[in-house]
């Protein structure tokens, strides 16, 4: 393994010479403990993948969008770095008082946003995508130290079994299991897992029902996934937002209204707006039933780093 000098030992060249799609994770069900694996916590934020070239800094979410401009202290920090050129992978979360990600806050802009890393891909002419995880994160661990709005993912216990009671003690949202021979995948790939503590995933917003009571704008949404193509209704979700979210939403829905919907099993209700399938919910949940209709759902905000078309169903609980 490669030491890296505080600065590049000859001139290199201030670009990255590749853009990369992000190792995606496989959820499984239960925790386990394998030889050779690490166990870290499941952040709740935005994955972004931060080039620094030269001066230059992007923050590349999954559906390639520039984030730099929405985080401009988290680019700030990469640019920081005196290599040339870098490509770490990460996710930007708020941490609430009790240091625990949540989704909400970072969507809210509600606390102090800070760059979570837990890869390193490209540092000043060496390629790590075929170096194995463990490579990797030693580069990562040299290249981060302590960089003030940056933190190396953490890892929470040796044991796969004894890291998710730690998630499950301090209400992360989860666990991400890594093979360490593992070389990164730009994919979704086995040699990643995550196992979720909560149930929390996106959902296609569909439609909205009209408002009741003293509320304004719209009673509540509808929510959607898709399975071989076909957009499916899931249920509703009306609970988790707040008269300033409830205009900004409608407002956001407006462009969108269309006479045809794209479920294939609308709710027969009345009084529903549809809306063409391009944004996406975080939503919190209990569980899917048998017959895939969410259980006391809360939403959380809305996802602008993922395509509608990319959200399928996630498998049922009961």
């Amino acid at each position: 393994m490669r030491t890296i000098s505080p600065r590049p030992a000859k001139k290199s060249s201030a670009v990255v010479p590749f853009r990369v799609k992000p190792m995606l994770a496989t959820l499984v069900e239960n925790p386990f403990h394998a030889p050779g694996w690490v166990y870290e916590e499941k952040y709740d934020g935005y994955r972004l993948l931060a080039y620094k070239e030269g001066d230059r800094v992007t923050l590349m979410s999954r559906n390639d969008i520039d984030y730099a401009g929405t985080y401009p202290e988290v680019a700030a920090a990469v640019a920081k770095f005196p290599q040339v050129a870098l490509l770490l992978d990460g996710e930007v979360v708020v941490f609430d008082r009790d240091g625990v990600s949540r989704f909400q806050l970072l969507q809210q802009s509600k606390g102090s946003r800070i760059y979570a890393v837990f890869d390193c891909l490209y540092v000043d002419g060496i390629d790590l995508r075929r170096q194995p995880l463990s490579e990797r994160r030693e580069m990562l661990e040299q290249v981060v130290g302590k960089h003030k709005g940056l933190m190396l993912s953490r890892r929470l216990a040796v044991n796969g079994l004894q890291a998710y009671k730690v998630a499950q003690r301090h209400k992360y949202e989860g666990l991400i299991a890594k093979d360490l021979s593992s070389p990164y995948i730009e994919a979704r790939s086995s040699f990643w897992r995550k196992v979720k503590v909560k149930r929390e995933d996106e959902f296609v917003i569909a439609g909205y029902t009209a408002p009741g009571g003293s509320r304004r704008y719209f009673g509540a949404l509808l929510l959607g996934a898709y399975k071989d193509g076909k957009l499916f209704y899931l249920g509703k979700v009306g609970t988790g937002f707040n008269e300033h979210s409830l205009a900004e939403l409608y407002k956001k829905f407006q462009p969108l209204v269309t006479k045809k919907t794209a479920l294939v099993d609308p709710p027969r209700e009345r009084d529903v707006t549809f809306l063409e399938p391009k944004l996406v919910a975080q939503i919190a949940y209990q569980e899917i039933t048998s017959d895939l209709k969410l259980r006391q759902p809360v939403f959380l905000g809305l996802r602008e780093d993922k395509a509608a078309i990319e959200v399928t169903i996630p498998e049922a609980s009961a």
